[in-house]
């Protein structure tokens, strides 16, 4: 029997623009090489750089919220699977889901750990706060909480409980951060057998005969969706503290910085006189990486893993990151670059493999090893199947066990059921007076 697999987007993927596009390309081809039938379910708005997902053989369908047509498209589907993209789809349809196809498995696919983000974001606007002016504002150091402070943080704020409820109701919630995973079975004792570790599964560096050597190499190079606020965050911290310790020592260099989704206070940063470019949308980012000599990525808060940083080691250019940046990407293998956390360290690291042709082989060279031997230990893809098609066995039984998803499942089912059809008739009223 053919299985079917309902992914209910929060966005539509845009591969270009966000590593998450890309990351949920990744899951749709892993389910379509394991001959699953796919349909892609949004209420999103369509944008042009969206990915064409009928070339991946994947059915495309809009949907609305609170409303119940969403309702009859599922239970004629009948889909073998629901995969919720991120916590706030699942809180919105997941209700909806269990009612009218209660045996579907319910997969939520976590992204990142959206209250870690929110905490470390917390946390460094404690820092900002005493700051007398933007500039010292934007030059503070990033966010080096432990893990238990971390979790003192996350737990004072209503996100988690939202977060760790939608984790319950779900059949498997899919970590990209083995960081992430044993924050949660450490400090919030979520069970296991409630989580798969599952990062990016295309991770293969681009071949080394192909890439730009060190000699051909030029500039600075950051990027970032700046709708994802860490991007922005990092943009900032390199304008007011790093870039200008890297152009006292090179006045002729250039920093370009590419970003999807560019706001006009982005813009406003572009100075090519101090060799500040913000150049935008980068239609390949591979290509544009590829071209520069260094990557910067100063996150100063953040969760999951970084695609730019994952590009940057598949294309050979060494990065210089913070430790929230290189968080849960390398293990125990050194760093393709160099990790630091404050912008004196950030600017000298920056320097150092810019000028220095062995450095920077040599941080290459660890990239590709991260890549090849920490990121393809194992075949994440195939785990992940695996335990799928044992939950497809044996969800029933497992459900049983889980009684604090049942109870969460119980309440927040009828209350968001009842909520959302008051929206729905408060839109036919108002649509009716229109």
């Amino acid at each position: 029997m053919k299985l079917t697999l309902l992914i209910i987007g929060f966005v539509w993927p845009e591969p270009t623009a966000t590593a998450m596009g890309s990351r949920m390309l990744e899951l749709i081809q892993l389910f379509t090489n394991d001959n699953w039938s796919i349909v892609f379910a949004c209420a999103g708005t369509r944008t042009a750089q969206q990915a064409n997902l009928s070339a991946w053989h994947v059915t495309e369908q809009a949907i609305s919220l609170n409303d119940a047509s969403f309702d009859a498209f599922v239970a004629e589907l009948q889909p073998t699977a629901v995969l919720f993209d991120r916590f706030f789809t699942e809180e919105q349809f997941a209700w909806r889901v269990e009612k009218v196809c209660p045996s579907a498995l319910r997969i939520l696919d976590t992204e990142d750990f959206h209250s870690l983000r929110q905490a470390r974001h917390t946390l460094l606007k404690k820092t900002q706060h005493s700051s007398l002016n933007e500039t010292k504002r934007q030059s503070c150091d990033p966010v080096t909480a432990s893990a238990a402070q971390l979790h003192d943080c996350i737990i004072k704020e209503e996100l988690i409980l939202r977060e760790l409820a939608a984790i319950y109701r779900c059949d498997l919630s899919l970590f990209i951060s083995d960081f992430e995973y044993h924050l949660l079975t450490d400090y919030f004792a979520v069970p296991s057998a409630l989580l798969q570790y599952c990062p990016f599964l295309n991770t293969l560096p681009v071949s080394t005969a192909l890439l730009p050597s060190f000699a051909e190499r030029h500039d600075f190079i950051s990027i970032g969706n700046f709708r994802h606020e860490p991007n922005w965050d990092a943009v900032l911290y390199l304008k007011h503290a790093i870039w200008p310790l890297i152009r006292k020592h090179l006045p002729q260099a250039k920093l370009l910085i590419y970003g999807a989704y560019a706001p006009p206070k982005a813009s406003q940063l572009h100075a090519p006189q101090h060799g500040f470019l913000v150049k935008g949308r980068a239609e390949d980012a591979l290509c544009v990486m590829q071209q520069a000599r260094v990557c910067l990525a100063p996150l100063r808060f953040g969760a999951g893993i970084k695609g730019k940083l994952m590009d940057a080691m598949r294309v050979g250019t060494p990065s210089v990151t913070t430790s929230i940046g290189a968080e849960a990407m390398a293990g125990e293998f050194p760093w393709g670059g160099t990790i630091a956390d404050s912008a004196q360290a950030l600017a000298n690291a920056a320097l150092a493999l810019y000028d220095n042709a062995t450095v920077w082989q040599e941080a290459q060279t660890h990239g590709f090893a991260i890549l090849q031997q920490h990121c393809t230990r194992a075949d994440f893809g195939d785990l992940l199947l695996t335990r799928i098609h044992q939950l497809l066995t044996h969800h029933e039984s497992e459900r049983l066990h889980n009684i604090t998803g049942l109870m969460l499942r119980h309440h927040h089912h009828k209350s968001t059921h009842y909520l959302s059809l008051w929206i729905e008739e408060k839109n036919k009223h108002q649509a009716d007076h229109t």
